[in-house]
């Protein structure tokens, strides 16, 4: 193997989305040093993908980080975690001053700002990169969320940039922040993500419930939507699905699939960090919940059992039409409190780390290649242009219409839904933060009131300023705290 430095940059790690990601960079005129710990992948990758550009291969670590030209970027694609853990450890005495260590993967944000510190001792770079699409979008176009250092970024930004997705001719990848910022911003797409499958499914349930329609007269439904305004990937890829017939048993493909819905961590991490950060991220959270309640096999069978669902099984729309025009706009309001509340967490997350986000970037980079790539970033993206410090996107006026032409709808589905016993939580939970949000008093008053009293926490008046407490177990006088 060559020890001479030819290659623009490395990918160790190739899997499926190493592999694709490493031919797409090679098929952009880039030359690409590859790296795999079996070194089978490594000349797996060269011989049946050798003609798509120049690759050179390595089979151990130091062969491959001397085929890079200085400053050395390379590109981590395995496990996240103490996988990824390893192979920086392996990096480090092979590196020199300037050079970049790139992690592509799903790591937790916390995880690439403890690394970048560890990687700075050494005089080394480190770029928590977010790359969405799956392993399509990797070998066609990804959406690439790039943090770490301006000096990644020089190196790194127009090589990435030739590789990601492109709509109305920009990339969709921009420098996103110092740090974890990239990886930050991917979690929360990745949030974002989970609310929308949640949403989409929800509204699945309810038209094969309400008007007893087959998968595929469904799937003819998601077609026609994705020819509006709720125009996105997941919605296209849902009708196909729902078309989609099994071939062992000739029975639809979605009747056929266990109802246990998996997660690799993504959506839990979103859920976590947003309590941590204060964010109120329902939408996503219950979208998370709904899919450990399906996990619950032995619990959901006990529940069967004692209280049996009689009605879902009663319930039939009675104005098809008008049933599932109630539906579409009940998800387009749904799924726009998703988005919003997930652009909430982008900004708290900034200000608590000092990354300035650009949210508007963030929508235009969205746009293609990205899971929830949907029509309606342009909108995002245009009311953050209009006013970066938008305290919500419910407030942006494409969406105040958006979401009052849809109210009434959305509250007859949460409502229909509810009395036939149909599950709705992401639809359910998102009228309500809605509705939470537009209230001019909320009960969180009486909250206060009682934590004052069984903890002494103090309670702030309407009327004047400071902190008070009252003495509830004598003379219920109140005191300035």
């Amino acid at each position: 193997m060559t020890s001479t430095a030819t290659a623009d940059i490395g990918v160790t790690g190739l899997a499926v989305m190493g592999r694709n990601l490493a031919r797409n960079l090679a098929r952009h005129g880039h030359t690409v040093a590859v790296h795999n710990r079996s070194p089978e992948k490594t000349h797996s990758l060269v011989t049946d993908h050798g003609y798509e550009g120049t690759f050179v291969a390595s089979e151990s670590m130091a062969d491959f980080v001397q085929s890079l030209k200085r400053p050395r970027a390379v590109i981590i694609m395995v496990k996240a975690g103490k996988a990824t853990d390893a192979v920086i450890d392996e990096l480090i005495p092979l590196l020199e001053e300037g050079d970049i260590v790139v992690d592509c993967g799903n790591a937790h944000f916390a995880d690439t700002r403890r690394r970048e510190e560890a990687l700075k001792e050494h005089g080394l770079h480190f770029s928590g990169t977010g790359v969405s699409g799956g392993e399509e979008g990797a070998l066609n176009g990804p959406s690439i969320m790039p943090g770490g250092s301006e000096h990644s970024y020089e190196k790194l930004g127009p090589i990435f940039e030739s590789i990601a997705a492109n709509v109305d001719g920009t990339p969709c990848c921009f420098h996103v922040g110092p740090d974890g910022a990239g990886h930050f911003v991917k979690m929360v797409h990745n949030g974002i993500e989970y609310a929308d499958m949640q949403l989409i499914a929800e509204a699945y349930d309810l038209l094969r419930s309400g008007l007893d329609a087959t998968p595929a007269q469904i799937a003819d439904i998601f077609r026609e939507w994705n020819r509006g305004s709720l125009e996105s990937f997941l919605i296209e890829i849902t009708a196909d699905v729902l078309s989609h017939v099994d071939g062992r048993t000739g029975r639809p493909f979605v009747d056929i699939v266990l109802d246990q819905a998996e997660q690799k961590g993504t959506g839990r991490w979103t859920v976590q960090t947003a309590l941590d950060l204060g964010v109120p991220i329902t939408g996503i959270a219950e979208a998370t919940f709904a899919r450990s309640l399906s996990g619950h096999a032995e619990q959901r069978e006990a529940a069967r059992e004692v209280f049996p669902t009689t009605n879902e099984l009663a319930w039939a729309a009675d104005d098809r039409e008008g049933f599932i025009e109630d539906v579409r706009k009940a998800l387009y309001a749904s799924k726009v409190v998703a988005y919003a509340q997930g652009y909430d967490m982008i900004k708290a997350g900034s200000d608590e780390y000092g990354w300035d986000i650009d949210r508007g970037a963030t929508a235009t980079i969205w746009r293609g290649g990205c899971i929830i790539r949907a029509r309606f970033l342009d909108r995002i993206r245009e009311a953050y242009d209009e006013n970066p410090e938008l305290p919500t996107l419910l407030a942006s006026p494409y969406f105040v219409k958006a979401v009052s032409d849809g109210v009434d709808s959305w509250r007859r589905v949460v409502g229909d839904s509810a009395r036939a016993g149909v599950p709705t939580p992401a639809f359910s939970s998102s009228l309500a933060y809605f509705d939470g949000l537009r209230r001019r008093r909320l009960p969180a008053a009486l909250i206060q009131g009682l934590r004052d009293n069984f903890g002494a926490h103090t309670y702030l008046r309407t009327d004047t300023e400071g902190a008070f407490h009252t003495l509830w177990g004598s003379d219920k006088t109140e005191h300035k705290a």
